[in-house]
């Protein structure tokens, strides 16, 4: 491919980045939104954050796409702890020590 192509999909893809920005951030940005809508907003970062920690958890490509136990725990104490404290820093403390217990424990690196 050209630099000339890649240039102008860059381009495009940035015009269209904003344009979708634009659309909900500048057009409707001044204005209030109806309560149902705010409900709704109000989960796009649970519904979001699985299905960016899911494939990291369930097939990593560290290891070739394989479940580990390390990874596997982690998840999983985090989402218990997140969900008993209600505490995204307790959780994500919690979880991170997890993770690094085990991989020492188990010395997978």
């Amino acid at each position: 491919m050209s630099a000339g192509y890649i240039w102008t999909i860059i381009i495009v893809l940035g015009i269209g980045t904003y344009l979708i920005r634009f659309s909900f951030l500048g057009l409707i940005g001044g204005k209030d939104l109806p309560e149902w809508a705010l409900r709704h907003l109000r989960y796009t970062a649970v519904a979001v954050l699985p299905g960016l920690v899911a494939p990291l958890v369930l097939w990593p490509a560290a290891n070739g796409g394989e479940v580990e136990p390390a990874r596997l725990s982690a998840a999983l104490v985090t989402f218990a702890v997140g969900l008993l404290t209600r505490n995204v820093i307790a959780a994500i403390t919690l979880g991170g020590a997890t993770l690094f217990g085990m991989i020492w424990l188990l010395g997978a690196y």
